[in-house]
């Protein structure tokens, strides 16, 4: 391996924050540029709504910008911000009353497959995607920073703000309703 050291990514992380609470607007695009698309990833994955999500990372940024002086390194910093976008991902949805839609651009297959292997995946996929959409946002939060970010119970545990135990209850849950909601497609 001859890429960067997690440890040394890690601290590069903290000496931007610590140059964005000085007010650092070079330190502050590279952080917002590092992680647009992983915040995009994962609150698309939660509201299914491209432009909220991109409304909510705008504000889970502005957080990081103006309480970078806040980060107090008991966690990571990926933790720290994916934290703040679960809350103002929360107050979002708390504030919108429309239906939840599936996000057409992570459904399109690869034009080079065989229609036939393109047909099923695609009717797998929306019936996964239905799926995850039937579940509750704590439920498909543990899923998508399981299985689409590989976080630990532990750092999604500190990103909800509950305990390890209700993210390993709400996985258990979340498992057994996708279980229940897939069963019909197979």
């Amino acid at each position: 391996m001859s890429g960067p050291s997690f440890n040394s990514i890690e601290q590069e992380e903290i000496d931007l924050l610590d140059r964005i609470s000085q007010g650092d607007r070079r330190a502050f695009e590279r952080l917002y540029r590092h992680y647009f698309p992983r915040l995009a990833q994962f609150l698309r994955r939660l509201v299914r709504d491209g432009q909220l999500s991109e409304e909510i990372i705008n504000d889970t940024m502005y957080v990081v910008w103006t309480k970078a002086h806040t980060y107090n390194g008991q966690s990571r910093v990926s933790t720290w911000i994916f934290a703040i976008a679960y809350r103002q991902g929360l107050k979002a949805l708390s504030r919108v009353d429309t239906p939840v839609e599936m996000d057409q651009e992570s459904m399109v297959a690869d034009e080079f497959e065989e229609p036939d292997k393109q047909l099923s995946e695609a009717q797998l996929r929306r019936h996964i995607g239905g799926a995850l959409d039937r579940l509750s946002f704590e439920h498909r939060t543990v899923m998508a920073l399981t299985y689409f970010h590989g976080m630990s119970y532990d750092e999604i545990a500190h990103t909800m703000g509950c305990s390890i135990n209700t993210v390993k209850t709400r996985m258990f849950y979340a498992r057994q309703k996708l279980k229940v909601f897939l069963s019909a497609y197979a």
